[in-house]
């Protein structure tokens, strides 16, 4: 999936193995060796256990391993090696995750059974309006254009998240997902949590389809009691088009005459009594959902194969990352920030969260910087006053909008490059994360500063919010602090109160996977299984510390590998290990080969596979060679010695594939392998099947068995 990636382990972290349960992860060790040059050597995983037992897992078994996100707050207890406690708890979540699958497949099911609209291909007025764009689309804008488009060609309906940085463009994609809906006479639904927001994607909706025969109407606060009953009106005898509104849009009034999708924006803001009257909306028609951090609960869905995910995570031409600063409350700090971007003929949000005391917050900034002009915009003013201070502001007619969380989502003014958010302690990190996205929409350098109080410490759970958005300052992060809020906040609560216990005994990580694994299972859709195979080589394996240096660098290889099912992508990521670091050494190599073996393997069913190395031949005439220069001018004596031990002994190479009892080549592999291998083959009929490969000299046998895998997996696709 596009724009994930695996979050650094660090020393210390709680960690969960599935055989074993929660330890804590002590760092990266290279074991074997014993400093004999033909040891095997391989660098672990070390985790520690109660009583401070340790295990070490090989890299080849790293899958096993996952970090533990569990509750806000609360340290899980470390297992005991040799206890059955593990197991018991893994049964008991799996019982209560298989309910849980039950219950989301009722949900999305209904969807997935039921007949939606399939929308024809492009016309020419779609090719049109595309091609009018006044900017060049990012690579990710037009792959997730093509599979909405996709999506909604199907006769079932849609239903994908697009999650993009703020300012990346998921606006004009779903214009397009609109526009291909109205151009077959089917209506548009456009709802979003605030007017402001409204207000911003009429204004952009309208600009951009201007020049067609479509009416696009608003439904919020802005638009007068008359106008609205029009438009509703408009709704039911299908003279409107595209309607973009609030909560309003979910009132019992409306009514549409031919919905064909629904656009939400930033679903995250909607509660629960909204949300079950979205349902009512969204039984049969495509539904679009749009935001730049998804919430916990939606972004699991994604991960977990209930609902399809679209990333944007390519950002316009010449944008810079928001530089952003944490500081306690400073006067100086904020008459530098104001006055600076003042002086290149900016302007600047001032974000104060309390109605109560925003008057007053005018009054101390009007007397620390004279001559600036400010205005305020809250949720308590009429639509009349809001309106009329926002069009202002947006006409340059003040430098400064002090203002609540009203400007946190959609509001696009490219001339605003500053925002100072007071008390930002207070914030969620979705709202952190929104109100920083309305800076830096432009080529100029944009800056958030976060202000905190100096007088008192913050909470933990404020200081790791403030660290994330510090950390997370570079384009395109939103997903990714996604994945952040679900450690912050309790990865519990993404799937209701009564799964806190399980999510917070066996961690978040392996939750979704068990239950991705019962959603897959109760579907009917798992696939005949991968096996796990177990290699057993006399190689070294591993990433050396003089071709990687960096510990975290290396464990992120580590945990990428491990994370690889295909060799197409294996032989990508050493690919790029070669472009940054060079040519790899023969430890690097053998790893990737036996991950690759690793992975053919299991594809085909094979539970084991065992390399051994007999190079008596190669050392015996070494040896000899060495005894005759030794004995030379002995005359016979050398000559008897030297033949004496160089006489016998080997130097090949065998691999042995002992396939799962159920599990064996089918009679068209077997005869190409003996076709391309011949008499290097020996194969073991009965359960279960096996065979083995002799390779001379011993140092071919690795690339013979994972030509050998090659070879038997692709004659059964010829």
């Amino acid at each position: 999936m596009q724009g994930f990636r695996h979050e650094h382990l660090q020393l210390g972290d709680f960690v969960v193995h599935v055989h074993y349960g929660i330890g804590r992860f002590t760092g990266l060790e290279k074991i074997g060796g014993n400093g004999d040059a033909n040891g095997q050597e391989t660098e672990c995983l070390v985790l520690r256990y109660h009583g401070g037992d340790l295990i070490y897992v090989p890299l080849d078994q790293m899958h096993l391993v996952e970090k533990y996100v569990g509750k806000e707050g609360v340290v899980p207890r470390i297992d005991k090696l040799g206890s059955n406690r593990w197991v018991k708890t893994r049964e008991k979540a799996k019982k209560a995750i298989e309910d849980v699958a039950r219950e989301l497949l009722e949900i999305y099911a209904t969807r997935e059974v039921a007949q939606g609209y399939a929308f024809g291909r492009d016309t020419q007025w779609q090719r049109d309006l595309e091609a009018a764009f006044p900017f060049e689309e990012t690579p990710h804008q037009l792959r997730a254009t093509e599979e909405i488009k996709v999506d909604m060609e199907k006769d079932r309906p849609m239903d994908r998240l697009v999650c993009g940085d703020v300012g990346y463009g998921k606006t004009e994609v779903a214009i397009r997902a609109a526009f291909k809906a109205v151009a077959e006479g089917k209506q548009v639904a456009v709802l979003v949590p605030t007017t402001l927001l409204a207000f911003q994607h009429f204004k952009t909706f309208r600009e951009r389809i201007v020049n067609y025969p479509l009416e696009i109407r608003m439904l919020s606060r802005f638009v007068t009691k008359s106008e609205q009953n029009r438009t509703v009106e408009g709704l039911k005898n299908g003279s409107v088009d595209v309607v973009i509104g609030t909560h309003r849009l979910l009132s019992k009034d409306i009514e549409f005459k031919d919905l064909g999708i629904l656009i939400i924006d930033e679903e995250h803001r909607f509660g629960v009594k909204h949300k079950e009257k979205l349902k009512r909306l969204m039984k049969a028609v495509d539904v679009l959902s749009l935001t730049a951090t998804p919430i916990p609960r939606t972004l699991y869905m994604s991960l977990s194969g209930l609902r399809e995910i679209s990333v944007i995570d390519t950002p316009p031409r010449n944008r810079h990352p928001v530089k952003t600063e944490v500081v306690p409350f400073d006067e100086e700090v904020i008459r530098r920030a104001i006055t600076e971007e003042v002086s290149r003929d900016g302007q600047v949000f001032f974000v104060h969260n309390r109605v109560k005391s925003i008057q007053s917050v005018q009054s101390f900034l009007e007397r620390m910087l004279p001559g600036i002009r400010f205005c305020v915009a809250h949720g308590q003013m009429s639509e009349n006053q809001l309106e009329e201070i926002m069009l202002e502001f947006m006409d340059h007619k003040y430098d400064v909008l002090i203002s609540t969380m009203i400007i946190e989502s959609g509001l696009d003014i490219p001339n605003v490059n500053t925002i100072i958010i007071n008390r930002a302690d207070r914030f969620g990190l979705a709202q952190l994360y929104q109100l920083r996205g309305r800076v830096g929409r432009r080529e100029l350098q944009a800056y958030a500063y976060f202000l905190i109080p100096r007088q008192f410490a913050l909470t933990e759970s404020a200081a790791k919010r403030l660290q994330a958005m510090e950390e997370f300052e570079e384009l395109g992060s939103g997903y990714r602090l996604a994945m952040r809020d679900l450690e912050i906040r309790g990865a519990g609560n993404v799937l209701g109160l009564q799964q806190h216990g399980h999510v917070a005994a066996i961690g978040f990580e392996l939750y979704c996977k068990m239950l991705k694994s019962a959603v897959e299972k109760l579907r009917g859709e798992e696939d005949i299984p991968v096996l796990d195979c177990k290699v057993e080589s006399p190689y070294n394996y591993y990433i050396p510390e003089d071709y990687v240096e960096d510990a975290d660098e290396r464990m992120m290889i580590y945990k990428r590998m491990a994370g690889i099912a295909s060799t197409e992508k294996l032989e990508e990521l050493s690919e790029e290990l070669t472009d940054r670091f060079g040519d790899m050494p023969p430890p690097g190599r053998e790893l990737f080969d036996l991950a690759n073996v690793k992975l053919m393997a299991g594809l085909q069913g094979i539970a084991l596979v065992k390399f051994r190395l007999d190079r008596s031949a190669a050392e015996k005439a070494q040896n000899a060679a060495r005894l005759e220069r030794a004995l030379s001018g002995v005359g016979r004596v050398a000559q008897n010695a030297s033949a004496a031990l160089g006489a016998g002994g080997a130097d090949r190479g065998t691999a042995e594939f002992e396939f799962a009892p159920d599990r064996a080549f089918d009679s068209q592999q077997c005869l190409k392998l003996v076709e391309t291998f011949g008499d290097q083959l020996l194969f073991k009929a009965g359960k279960p099947f096996g065979l083995r490969l002799t390779s001379e000299p011993a140092d071919r046998v690795l690339s013979d068995a994972r030509n050998l895998l090659q070879v038997a997996y692709f004659s059964t696709k010829m």
